[in-house]
Formats: C-alpha cells, sequence, structure tokens
C-alpha cells in the first residue's frame, strides 16, 4: 500500500471513527434524533477538511497501486469518507444535481471503473473483505451497537458463503449422487448457524442506536453527477447462489433478474464472476422434479429430496428472520414514529419505505416459497416432492 493510501486508511480507522461517534453521541442526545443540522458544526468541518487533504494527495498521485486489495481499499475509503459527508448532511442528492465534492467524486470513480464496481463504498468493505489492522477494522463509529451490527452481519455472510460453497461441490457430482450428503450437511450446518447469529443480533441491537445511528450512514449519495444507492447486506454472491441453487428464485424471473442486475456492481470481481457462473446451472429443484418422474420411488431419489427440503426450509426460516425482525422492527417500526419531514431519504436503496417493504416482502415470500400467484413462486413444486418422500 502506497504511503498516501496508508495515511488515509490510518485517518479512516482513527480519526474519523472518533469524529462519527461524537457527533452521533451529540445526535442522539436531542430531543428530535432524526435532526442532524442543529449540533456539531465544528467536527462536521474537521471531518470534511481532514478527509479532502488525503483525498487530493490521492487524486494528484493518480495510481492506486498494488493491484486489487490496495485498490479495493482506497475505493473503500472514499467511500465511507462521501457515506458520512452525507450522513451529516453535509451533501444531500435531494437538494443537488452534481456532487459538491469533485475530487473525492473523481477518486472514486477512476477506482471503482479500474476494479469493474460501482464507485461507492459495498458491504465486502466492512463486512467479509474488512482487513483488521492490529486488531481493529474499519467502522463508521466506535458505538457498540455498530460493532454488534457488523460482526454479526460478517458472520451471517460468511455462513452464507460457507453454505453457497457447499452447495457449488452438488453441481459436479449430480443430484443423485450417493455423496451429496457431505456437502448437503455442511450447507446446512452454515445455515443453522447463520439462524443463530440473527438471533444474537437482534436479542442485543438497540432499536434507536441502529435506527438513528448506524442506519444513516448507508443511504444513497452522488458521486459525479450519479446518485448510487447504499451499500446492502445482501450485496454478496453467496446469497443469490442459494437462491438459484435451490431453485426457490430464478434467473429469468422479471423481479429477481432486475434484482441481479442491480446488484452487481456492488460486488467484488469474484463474486460478479461466481453469481454468472451460477446463473448458467440447472437448479436442486428442476433437477428433482424432472427425475420425479421415473425415480420418485427409488431410495436415493426419496433421501437427497429430503436433504434438499430440509435446506429449503432452513433458508426459508432466515429469510423471515430477516425480514420480520430487522426489516419491521428495526426500521418500519421506529420510522412510523419520526417526523415526517425525515422520512425522504430513510431507505438505503433510494425508494420511499412502503415502496422497499413490498419489494423485501417479495423477495422474502420467494425465498419461503410462500403460497402466492402473484409471484414466481416455487411453492406448488416445493408441495409435490414433500408429497413425494411424505
Amino acid at each position: 500500500m502506497g504511503t498516501h493510501s496508508e495515511e488515509f486508511d490510518r485517518w479512516i480507522r482513527g480519526p474519523f471513527v472518533a469524529i462519527n461517534t461524537e457527533l452521533e453521541n451529540l445526535y442522539f442526545a436531542q430531543d428530535d434524533r432524526a435532526d442532524v443540522t442543529r449540533v456539531g458544526q465544528a467536527l462536521k468541518q474537521r471531518l470534511r477538511d481532514e478527509g479532502h487533504v488525503f483525498v487530493v494527495r490521492l487524486l494528484a498521485e493518480g495510481d492506486t497501486g498494488d493491484g486489487f486489495a490496495n485498490a479495493f481499499g482506497v475505493l473503500g475509503n472514499v467511500g465511507l469518507y462521501l457515506a458520512a459527508l452525507r450522513r451529516h448532511e453535509l451533501t444531500n442528492p435531494a437538494r443537488e444535481e452534481k456532487s459538491p465534492f469533485p475530487e473525492a467524486s473523481s477518486l472514486a470513480m477512476h477506482v471503482g471503473a479500474a476494479l469493474g464496481m460501482a464507485p461507492r463504498f459495498s458491504t465486502a468493505h466492512l463486512a467479509h473483505m474488512n482487513l483488521a489492522r492490529s486488531g481493529v477494522r474499519k467502522s463508521f463509529t466506535s458505538l457498540p451497537d455498530e460493532t454488534l451490527f457488523l460482526d454479526e452481519n460478517t458472520r451471517g455472510i460468511l455462513l452464507l458463503q460457507l453454505a453457497a460453497d457447499a452447495l457449488a461441490k452438488v453441481v459436479p457430482l449430480g443430484i443423485s449422487s450417493p455423496i451429496v450428503d457431505v456437502p448437503f450437511a455442511a450447507a446446512r450446518h452454515a445455515l443453522e448457524a447463520v439462524i443463530e447469529s440473527n438471533d444474537r443480533l437482534f436479542s442485543g441491537l438497540d432499536v434507536d442506536r441502529f435506527f438513528f445511528s448506524v442506519r444513516p450512514y448507508y443511504k444513497p449519495y452522488m458521486v459525479g453527477r450519479q446518485e448510487y444507492r447504499g451499500a446492502n447486506a445482501g450485496d454478496f454472491s453467496g446469497i443469490n447462489e442459494l437462491d438459484l441453487l435451490l431453485g426457490l428464485c430464478r434467473a429469468n424471473d422479471p423481479y429477481y433478474a432486475q434484482l441481479l442486475v442491480d446488484k452487481m456492481s456492488f460486488m467484488p470481481p469474484a463474486d460478479q464472476a461466481r453469481l454468472r457462473e451460477c446463473m448458467r446451472q440447472t437448479s436442486f429443484l428442476d433437477e428433482l422434479l424432472a427425475l420425479s418422474g421415473k425415480h420418485a420411488g427409488e431410495e436415493w431419489f426419496r433421501r437427497n429430496t429430503r436433504a434438499y427440503l430440509q435446506l429449503g426450509d432452513l433458508f426459508g426460516r432466515i429469510a423471515a428472520q430477516h425480514h420480520d425482525q430487522l426489516v419491521k422492527r428495526f426500521i418500519e417500526a421506529p420510522a412510523a414514529r419520526i417526523d415526517d419531514r425525515h422520512l425522504g431519504g430513510i431507505t438505503a436503496s433510494g425508494p420511499p419505505l412502503p415502496v422497499l417493504i413490498r419489494s423485501l416482502e417479495v423477495l422474502r415470500d420467494l425465498r419461503v416459497a410462500a403460497k402466492r400467484a402473484d409471484i414466481a413462486s416455487r411453492h406448488a413444486d416445493i408441495e409435490r416432492l414433500r408429497s413425494l418422500v411424505a
């Protein structure tokens, strides 16, 4: 990592975190916790000006240096900086035609284009590719609730990646293989651990601290003349590999295809390649349905189908757990209590909250194979398999 990159990285891990934490405590002490415009002006200016110095040096350097790891780190750092400026209302797409921070925008676009990623920080920067240095990994604040959120969210991502890795090993074996019990068991253990991680998160996370002090850093912001949505916890390929391999979602479903298109540039290049490869595979559900006519009475079919159904049920539980607890309890419920004037930019993905909630409900119901005629649910196909092995 070059000298300028190292200096920026140290600032992000140190003073940047301290300034944001102090500002969050000021906001949280107010009667109107959603109003960030009345306090902390000197701290905001310090954040803006100190970060600007590092950005200008890196932009003048014109070379992010040592390959992907360094470029990826620079993209994350400038993205975190821009996200904090957005959080503290030093920039807001609602009142701008272009970013008021041209140097940071130029640096983000340069590095993002070189990597083939959106020019902003992504989930990977704070989760599964968040490099710890001397025990310190990147975050916006040092608040315990952000630490809990990042740690359990990252555990969930890593476990879902492990489940996807395991199921990918079924593809060259074939769904009828007598040894798919090995990858199926590994995937099952990983999914069970995701549920446990989510339980820890939802029981330990403070609703107000998450809503007012953690979530706002994931808002959309401008880079140059374009507005980019906020980072989403689902911006990694593993969750979609599970969707597609299990057959609960299909890449030719217009709703789901749009979701894949929208998230592709928010994932690291290796994840993008994995997702494209997975989109070419036949799902286990479709394979089992195709084989059921001739082989439904055979022991291998019954054994492997039951194992598949168990995985689908676990994955559906995770989807329902995420939506019915995190989305409803930690976003939808507190949003109903705040002043209407604060609702304009409340979601990370951009659309109004009711529109986002409806979209997320569709995704949940696809993953749980809900009985809905208005979406491409696999409910009937899943129930057919259940009846064959009951």
